[in-house]
């Protein structure tokens, strides 16, 4: 009999952790089931499909009781083997619900976020030993948690990067006329996609080029995501609206990365960074913060370039340099798209992430 899976996200938001859950639930096919969080944006990408899945509601922590009784419920129901859980939030959820259920299904985390404080209090004790497995997304956090919990209760760590499916490339034509649409036309490009908030660094990017516009070159910011603060967003609109294009939420982030001559990452500590996947596999030239998990991703100046995280006179330096060396530009990206098809191509990572929660774990 094949082993029952439930992937598990009550996130209310939409971002690469959430994006990365959905696509793996889709890929597990018929021996996954998905609990998802009733009033999440993670809702839309499952109704009208026939993937299957359970909406819960996200309860304070007195009433927490309630949500671990119902996903039980369902572990039992759905004869669940393995609960894979994603929001690092989820964790008491899917361990009370281990121990209430019947089957007591083996609990594996996807860990997405850095861990920066040691796990060694009575608490945690008791959530790491009910945990059968930890998938970091990037060495540096299997370093981490190999540093911060200790090894008598710390669940057996592996690394597995997150992938990205190959995207539908757009032709010149249609780039042409979006690019005209959204009053691009032909100016040097530069995308950054994520949620809008400070640690996202799009003040950074738009900083950048505005050094770019000073120095006379043509250049804009398209900014694509939607508001998690919307002061901060007031804030970047009022001081760069010359130089920019907000477009908000979209469901066609690929499509808007392919209208870029460079996507940045800016991110003041970056985990993974899945957007960068992406646009390399779109073709287009990339450059990130250099910390966190853009040092596993680009091969500095060979696949694309780093700059100094936060610092916008750096990043304008990198943006100059790729404006006025377009060779180089289409160099990057050519490599950076060949590596990413190789490395983060997400049916392989997938056939890993299988091949992890039914076996090794």
């Amino acid at each position: 009999m094949a082993t029952k899976i439930c992937e598990l996200c009550l996130s209310p938001d939409l971002g690469g952790l959430e994006l990365y859950m959905m696509r793996a639930s889709h890929y597990l096919g018929d021996q996954c089931i998905s609990v998802i969080n009733e009033k999440g944006k993670l809702k839309s990408y499952y109704e009208g499909t026939l993937h299957r899945y359970y909406t819960l509601k996200r309860r304070n922590v007195l009433l927490s009781w309630l949500s671990a009784g119902a996903l039980a419920k369902i572990i039992d129901n759905e004869a669940i083997d393995v609960l894979h859980v994603h929001w690092t939030k989820d964790l008491p959820l899917a361990v009370s619900a281990k121990l209430l259920s019947r089957r007591r299904p083996k609990v594996v985390q996807s860990r997405h976020m850095t861990m920066t404080r040691f796990k060694d209090d009575f608490y945690h004790r008791f959530l790491y030993k009910n945990i059968d497995g930890i998938l970091a997304v990037t060495d540096q956090v299997k370093n981490q948690i190999e540093k911060f919990i200790p090894s008598d209760i710390r669940p057996k760590t592996q690394v597995l990067y997150i992938g990205a499916e190959q995207p539908t490339l757009i032709s010149q034509q249609v780039r042409k006329e979006r690019r005209e649409q959204l009053g691009l036309n032909d100016s040097f490009c530069v995308g950054i996609v994520g949620r809008i908030e400070l640690p996202k660094g799009q003040h950074i990017v738009l900083e950048a080029v505005k050094s770019l516009n000073v120095m006379g070159i043509d250049a804009k910011t398209l900014v694509v995501g939607h508001a998690m603060d919307e002061g901060y967003l007031r804030h970047l609109q009022n001081e760069y609206s010359e130089s920019a294009v907000f477009t908000g939420f979209t469901n066609e982030a690929q499509t808007m990365m392919q209208l870029c001559d460079v996507l940045v990452l800016a991110t003041e500590n970056e985990t993974f960074g899945l957007v960068l996947i992406e646009a390399m596999m779109c073709g287009v030239c990339v450059v990130a913060s250099r910390s966190g998990g853009p040092l596993e991703i680009i091969d500095d100046e060979l696949n694309g370039l780093l700059f100094k995280t936060f610092d916008a006179l750096d990043l304008a330096k990198k943006l100059t340099l790729l404006y006025q060396n377009s060779d180089m530009r289409h160099r990057f990206a050519e490599a950076g798209r060949v590596k990413a098809l190789e490395k983060f191509e997400s049916e392989k990572q997938f056939e890993v992430l299988k091949d992890k929660l039914v076996v090794e774990i």
